[in-house]
């Protein structure tokens, strides 16, 4: 009896498109524009330019 062969893992598919990331980009340009007087705006100016990287 032959043991069954390990099936190969399946490749995981990406959870956000290229559009999605625009979307998300502008969107949070957006908010970064109403907070950028509070101190939690550079984090909002850092997830901008990481999603511009990405998309």
């Amino acid at each position: 009896m032959t043991e069954p062969q390990p099936k190969e893992p399946q490749r995981s598919r990406a959870v956000f498109s290229t559009e999605d990331f625009r979307l998300l980009r502008e969107a949070v340009g957006t908010h970064l524009h109403k907070v950028k007087d509070l101190p939690e705006s550079t984090k909002y100016a850092n997830l901008y330019h990481r999603l511009g990287r990405v998309a």
